[in-house]
């Protein structure tokens, strides 16, 4: 008898693939599944009701002691879901909706103030405007900006790009040479790292290392062109899984020469790399 007095509760509630929230009052949990069924096209046998925030699922008695206003999932017989982090796997997936997310980050750019989102949503409209998929010039002439035109395709340039920057790596272990005071000792130092030149012009630098179309084997990427990271020379691997594609936007290409791999250069006499 005291179930007719029961007061309305009401929800904000949404199905598994849509984001639109609808305002719902029920006084039970089993008329909130039989008008959100109705309203979201979801089959009401099997259907369920979870938390958005975390994906607990709703019995009667959680039912009662939710708080107006509260955000919550309806589930069909199949379908799961583990709280907003699905949401973020959504964002992340981000092939077909890659446009519309521009859009709105650079809508939410344009009034936002803080500085510590104003880089977030910086950080992700950079990694949005991804054209790694093009290789030539005449495909993305954005990407080559400031680049000599005798560089036709983006893996040739990041070739050169590789051995140059070895190079000047080496320029760098050359000039050491003169710090050294004791004659033979600079003299052994400067016999290994012509050596060491020696075994790099022979493998024309390692500029295979930044080359997406060489074979898995010889290049520090994927074959889409992305770069992660292996943590310092004493560390197994990159506890901030830092990640970047320069083939993606030239804004990325530019921030990639600012990059070491391994947090830190290591020389190794006879041989160079990145750990």
């Amino acid at each position: 008898m005291f179930g007719l007095f029961r007061k309305n509760k009401l929800v904000k509630i949404r199905s598994l693939n849509e984001t639109t929230k609808h305002g719902v009052a029920a006084t039970s949990l089993k008329e909130l599944l039989k008008k959100g069924s109705k309203l979201l096209q979801v089959p009401l046998v099997g259907s369920h009701i979870c938390l958005y925030e975390d994906g607990t699922e709703l019995s009667e008695d959680y039912f009662r002691s939710l708080p107006d206003h509260a955000e919550l999932v309806l589930l069909a017989m199949d379908e799961s879901w583990s709280g907003f982090v699905c949401d973020i796997g959504r964002l992340l997936d981000t092939d077909r909706n890659s446009d519309l997310l521009i859009d709105a980050a650079k809508g939410l750019l344009t009034d936002e103030r803080s500085p510590k989102r104003r880089k977030l949503l910086g950080e992700l409209l950079l990694h949005l405007k991804d054209s790694s998929e093009t290789e030539n010039r005449e495909d993305d002439e954005d990407w080559f900006q400031g680049i000599d035109v005798r560089f036709k395709t983006k893996s040739a340039y990041m070739k050169y790009n590789c051995e140059s920057r070895i190079r000047g790596y080496m320029k760098e272990v050359d000039s050491y040479a003169q710090t050294i005071q004791k004659p033979k000792l600079k003299a052994e130092y400067k016999k290994t790292a012509e050596s060491l030149v020696m075994q790099l012009k022979s493998d024309k630098y390692n500029g295979c290392y930044f080359n997406r179309t060489e074979k898995e084997l010889n290049r520090l990427c994927t074959k889409d062109g992305w770069f992660s990271c292996q943590g310092a020379f004493d560390q197994d691997e990159c506890i901030s899984l830092h990640s970047i594609n320069p083939y993606g936007n030239r804004e990325s290409r530019i921030v990639f020469s600012t990059w070491n791999l391994d947090h830190r250069l290591e020389y190794v006499p006879g041989f160079f790399r990145w750990h």
